[in-house]
């Protein structure tokens, strides 16, 4: 059994007891969090697609850790008139451990 669920923006497929990086979630580590965004459940006998979301499905998960992911390097240049520029930057995230996988 496995869900396509939206965190941040971004689509990830889970199944129960996987741990994934996420955007960054404000809550602490050890906070139980939901997630409702599921666009779509697979039972191993059906499936079911939202339009666009699956109704009464819910993933619940729990925080594990936050942390930064590496240096993205962002390089910019005008050829003939001298200009570059580097610049970079390191994108915050969250791991979460999914734990339920729940549907009506």
């Amino acid at each position: 059994m496995y869900a396509i669920v939206e965190v941040g923006g971004k689509q990830f497929r889970v199944e129960k007891d996987m741990t994934l990086k996420v955007p960054y979630l404000s809550d602490k580590i050890g906070a139980s969090v939901e997630f409702d965004r599921v666009l779509l459940i697979d039972t191993g006998k059906e499936v079911k697609v939202g339009k666009p979301l699956v109704e009464g499905a819910k993933i619940k998960a729990k925080i594990v850790d936050h942390g930064r992911d590496k240096k993205v390097l962002v390089f910019k240049k005008k050829r003939r008139k001298g200009y570059r520029v580097l610049n970079g930057h390191r994108q915050h995230f969250s791991k979460v451990e999914i734990k339920k996988l729940l549907q009506k």
